[in-house]
């Protein structure tokens, strides 16, 4: 499926290319020169910015490891796990670094996510009985991972902040509850996929335990006026991030572990996945780059549009397309169409706010595709795409219904 795509990309410009120059457009062939070297350099680049944030953090996994750390908070999912991977051995590390890599994803500490999240992969690997071939327990992680909740997503409100929103944090209900749809969507299509059986007392209660917290956040921040929820916001995610890593240290040394070793050690393991990532990156960015710059992008949300006018639906939302369709390409180019958008119609209007719903909806796939499966050296990932893009496509259609509803 991957191989596929990923050639798809490059086929698909190319004709989006010979089109436009029919058309007179021969500029479209230089962008596409600039944009293939432009993005391989974009790829090198990202594993190498995100080579220090793995040393760091995985070497303050490692730390929490030895200690016991996140087997103590493994627990508390651990009934979960055993039901939905049942190919997992109950002791595996990594029950641990999934818990992790999910708290960190539901705090909004990207940071701290990937690198867990990458840990967690490998520790799956050890237990994966074809090296090449993602097992079910993968292709769940990786597509829970691809459209996970976020409780704070301060990115965005910063970004509607700075371009001077009225009511920054007016967002932040309506992406809790499309990134919550893209997330419960996912689990349940792969769950249906793999045969698990969820219809049991552990897991439906742990699934509504779920759906209250996120209900019970969701009220909490709603009786909150503006500016505090947008502080609230800012200062948990800085407060947590902290937190995590000086709380790693001290649970090492509190079982009087060497912690500046160990985390040398973890630190070691940052960078050898960073160096493995590379080429996945590379491959993925290139076809993504050539892809945008052929004016294929813009040929599919101009095909949209026109079929939502003919269907008689309200087409306010086409304004936010472009962000809705580079999402789960690219998240720095999901970002521009969103700021695009914001300077075009304004960052308070329809456009503005439901191109914020849709970019806190879901996770860049291809992205989060090609670092964790890439890590592992993975080349068969099965069906995992299509899981993860069918919750994408609830995430995002979820969004645009939101931002009808709280507009």
């Amino acid at each position: 499926m991957l191989n596929i795509i990923w050639a798809g990309f490059f086929i698909f410009a190319i004709v989006a290319a010979i089109w436009q120059s029919l058309a007179g457009n021969w500029d479209v062939w230089p962008k596409i020169t600039e944009s293939l070297f432009a993005s391989a350099d974009s790829g090198f680049k990202i594993a190498l910015n995100l080579t220090g944030v793995l040393c760091f953090w995985l070497g303050c996994l490692k730390i929490a490891e030895k200690s016991g750390l996140t087997d103590l908070l493994a627990k508390a999912l651990y009934p979960l796990f055993y039901k939905i991977m049942p190919d997992v051995p109950k002791k595996s590390p990594a029950f641990g670094s999934m818990v992790m890599n999910m708290a960190a994803n539901i705090l909004g500490l990207d940071n701290a996510a990937t690198p867990m999240g990458l840990k967690a992969m490998e520790q799956l690997q050890q237990v994966n009985p074809h090296k090449d071939r993602a097992s079910n327990a993968m292709i769940l992680f990786m597509v829970i991972n691809s459209s996970s909740v976020t409780l704070i997503p301060i990115t965005i409100l910063m970004y509607r902040y700075q371009m001077g929103s009225a009511n920054p944090a007016a967002v932040f209900i309506p992406i809790l509850l499309a990134t919550s749809i893209s997330t419960l969507t996912g689990f349940l299509a792969t769950v249906c996929w793999q045969r698990i059986n969820i219809f049991n007392r552990v897991v439906m209660a742990y699934l509504a335990c779920g759906v209250a917290l996120i209900a019970a956040i969701a009220w909490g921040f709603a009786l909150m006026d503006i500016q505090t929820r947008t502080q609230v916001s800012y200062v948990a995610s800085n407060v947590v991030l902290a937190s995590l890593a000086v709380g790693f240290i001290i649970s090492g040394l509190a079982r009087k572990l060497n912690v500046y070793e160990l985390f040398i050690e973890g630190a070691k393991e940052g960078f050898k996945i960073a160096v493995q990532i590379i080429p996945y990156l590379v491959a993925m960015l290139t076809a993504i780059g050539v892809f945008r710059a052929s004016g294929g992008l813009d040929y599919i949300c101009s095909a949209l549009s026109f079929l939502c006018e003919k269907m008689g639906l309200n087409t306010d939302f086409v304004a936010a397309l472009p962000t809705a369709l580079m999402k789960p390409l690219s998240g720095s180019g999901a970002r521009a169409m969103m700021l695009d958008t914001f300077q075009a119609y304004g960052v308070d209007s329809f456009a503005g706010f439901a191109a914020s719903i849709i970019q806190g909806s879901t996770e860049t796939t291809f992205y989060v595709l090609a670092v964790y499966f890439g890590a592992v050296k993975i080349s068969k990932t099965g069906a995992a795409l299509p899981l993860a893009l069918i919750a994408d496509a609830a995430g995002i259609i979820s969004a645009i219904c939101l931002a009808y509803l709280f507009y």
